[in-house]
């Protein structure tokens, strides 16, 4: 039996909204715990090492002393900070990082030897397609994925405001989103209660980071996502529609 076959069989023996309505309330801790209980292999979580991701790495490596696999997408294009967050991270936690890119590709030059200048500009869909969404994919197969873990909450941007705790994936696996009912603000002040590390940048006006070329700093009042893919229609990359 496939990696995909198993969790599409496992999967199907959750009650979504069984599930939905006991977790609504829960915190993430409980939430976390149930993922950890009930699916004791194939558990994963991605994590772009925004904060809201380390808040979930902080719970499952420190709190609940479960070393998950951590996908990370490394697109070649993230700010200096993000990677060297990356790194303290790995140290910090011993975290079994999972690294996954564009295939036969391992630098900017050769990103554009191979894609042509800032694709990002010419074909977003494209630029998300070779550098997230395949290696995303890939990554969840080869681990052989039941459930993968994100760091996605309601209130950060109109397009996640109804997102349930547990949901499906287009493949049929299992999505758990332990912070969906929390706010920015509980986030923080995780931070700030745990000590947990995070990304200097969000002190420099970056609430939500993603690939340094389109990337760009929130103003007063604007939605938290703002800054991503600023001045076009996009709210998503991809990984999440």
């Amino acid at each position: 039996m496939t990696g995909s076959t198993a969790s599409r069989n496992q999967t199907t023996e959750f009650d979504l909204d069984q599930l939905n309505q006991q977790f609504e309330t829960a915190t993430p801790k409980e939430i976390l715990a149930w993922s950890i209980e009930h699916i004791p292999t194939g558990l994963v979580q991605t994590s772009a090492f925004n904060v809201d991701d380390l808040v979930i790495t902080h719970i499952l490596y420190s709190e609940l002393k479960q070393p998950v696999p951590v996908i990370f997408l490394d697109t070649l294009y993230h700010f200096r900070e993000t990677l060297e967050l990356v790194a303290k991270a790995k140290e910090l936690y011993n975290l079994d990082l999972q690294t996954y890119k564009t295939p036969d590709v391992d630098s900017r030059e050769a990103f554009v030897a191979k894609y042509g200048e800032a694709l990002w500009d010419k074909d977003i869909t494209q630029f998300h397609h070779v550098t997230k969404i395949e290696p995303l994919q890939r990554g969840l197969d080869e681990l052989n994925t039941v459930a993968w873990i994100t760091g996605r909450r309601r209130d950060q941007a109109v397009t996640r405001a109804n997102m349930p705790v547990f949901e499906l994936d287009g493949k049929g696996r299992l999505k758990v989103n332990p912070l969906a009912a929390w706010t920015r603000k509980d986030s923080w002040d995780y931070v700030a209660e745990h000590k947990v590390i995070y990304n200097p940048l969000h002190d420099q006006g970056y609430p939500s980071i993603g690939d340094e070329p389109i990337t760009t700093k929130v103003g007063e009042g604007e939605d938290e996502r703002a800054g991503r893919w600023r001045g076009s229609n996009k709210t998503e990359c991809g990984i999440h529609v």
